[in-house]
């Protein structure tokens, strides 16, 4: 039998054609699904985002606002610094002897003249009674003396002596008027001695701890002494300014008095309040400072030597500035701005430049007119165009001087509410650009530095 060489019997591995065709046609089935699911899912995905996005802005966020105003703001700035005592006394002995008795206590206010320590004064009246006697015995001799000199001046007179004789005499009534004169030296050294032998206070002020004790003998030349006397009233607060601030510190000083404030460490109490009395004569260059002493009346002692203090010292009151609430202002990548609410009760960012912080108030130059209500809480759920429901915030009325110099706390503002009706809030979907202020208020400048010196916390605006 013979075979055909062009009919090739078929390989027992090889598939159909049949079966190849029916596998590709579901491969393109299972492709085209896969295609349109991912479509559905994309659609319900960006639905989703709009509906979000459409609760999200019909969302009103409850703010707190502030308009601002025009106001007198008087200007002041701070600086650390250090209580001292305009005079800090270590008593000593000024005459060696053995103490009797101590007459003061520790920690106790001495005055002027006020019996601190007796040295036992035995031995410097026995040495004044021995100047007074000495004394006694050459006037006698004085007046002896004189009275010969009468005798001698008739007798020379009347030829009846040699003048060299009455010359003689006359040397010796001098001689005796030197002797007198220095006994009578004597005599008031022995009763100073005697004077110094009862130790008392040269200044008003508060005794220190008492360095020797009844029955030690003491001499001027004692390094401990034997007590430290501190003056308190009047006291005196050493701070120190950047030097960017000495030309309108020089400025006003030559204009009158400088009134300055010490506050405690922590800023809540006022300690007192004295005037400028030195601008330091150079800067230092290795912390750019100027150092200036201020004087203060202490009658109730709460400054104390030594104390850690905030001074505060007021330049000036400029008339009729644009001021808003510290808190309002925010810092973003174009600088300072704040929220302002629109008639229509949406927000808007305003660009400001701020001259200058005081307390609770900003001072700015540009951006805001008096009126504008300006958000003071509140702003890390706003964005432009959000609407919102405006609270009424008084702007403070106190004076920087009349509170403590740092900013307090404010309190977190509310989360927002679902809307009316009892529904459900939409969700957010992504959060919103970094455009909002912080959750609390920003940190508060220094007083009277300008908001290049130290800014609020940052926040960006679109």
């Amino acid at each position: 039998m013979l075979e055909n060489p062009s009919v090739r019997p078929p390989r027992v591995d090889e598939p159909a054609p049949r079966q190849v065709r029916h596998r590709r046609r579901w491969i393109f089935i299972g492709i085209a699904l896969l295609v349109l699911v991912g479509i559905i899912v994309v659609r319900r995905g960006k639905s989703s985002g709009q509906q979000a996005g459409a609760g999200a802005g019909a969302r009103v966020v409850p703010v707190g606002v502030t308009p601002a105003e025009r106001r007198d703001v008087p200007i002041w700035v701070e600086g650390l610094g250090n209580v001292t005592s305009l005079a800090t006394v270590t008593v000593r002995a000024r005459v060696s002897g053995q103490i009797v008795s101590v007459a003061f206590q520790e920690g106790t206010r001495v005055k002027v003249g006020e019996l601190l320590v007796q040295v036992d004064p035995r031995p410097f009246k026995i040495a004044l009674e021995q100047a007074q006697a000495t004394y006694q015995r050459d006037l006698a001799t004085l007046h002896n003396n004189e009275r010969d000199l009468v005798r001698y001046k008739d007798l020379a007179g009347q030829k009846l002596i040699a003048q060299q004789q009455y010359d003689a005499q006359v040397a010796t009534v001098e001689s005796a008027k030197a002797t007198i004169a220095l006994d009578q030296a004597a005599v008031n050294n022995a009763r100073l001695n005697l004077q110094f032998s009862s130790v008392t206070s040269p200044i008003n002020g508060i005794a220190g701890v008492r360095q020797v004790d009844v029955g030690n003998l003491v001499t001027p030349t004692d390094a401990n002494g034997i007590v430290v006397l501190t003056q308190m009233n009047p006291i005196a607060v050493l701070f120190t300014l950047p030097q960017d601030d000495l030309p309108r510190v020089a400025a006003a000083f030559a204009k009158g008095p400088l009134t300055v404030e010490a506050w405690d460490r922590g800023g809540l109490a006022k300690l007192g309040e004295g005037k400028l009395t030195v601008i330091d004569n150079q800067v230092n260059p290795g912390t750019a400072t100027i150092r200036l002493k201020a004087e203060f009346p202490n009658p109730d002692f709460r400054l104390w030597p030594s104390l850690f203090v905030k001074a505060r010292m007021h330049l000036e009151t400029r008339q009729n500035l644009v001021v808003v609430a510290t808190p309002a202002i925010q810092r973003g990548p174009n600088g300072t701005f704040v929220y302002v609410v629109n008639p229509d009760n949406t927000v808007a960012v305003r660009n400001v430049q701020v001259d200058t912080v005081q307390g609770p108030l900003s001072v700015v130059t540009q951006g805001v007119q008096p009126g504008d209500r300006v958000v003071v809480d509140g702003q890390n759920q706003l964005r432009v165009g959000a609407k919102v429901d405006p609270r009424a915030v008084p702007l403070s009325p106190v004076q920087p001087s009349q509170q403590p110099p740092q900013a307090q706390p404010t309190q977190e503002p509310a989360p927002a509410q679902a809307e009316s009706g009892g529904q459900k809030q939409a969700p957010q979907g992504p959060p919103a650009p970094p455009q909002t202020g912080t959750r609390a208020q920003p940190r508060q400048q220094p007083q009277g530095r300008t908001v290049q010196g130290g800014a609020p916390r940052e926040a960006s605006a679109q």
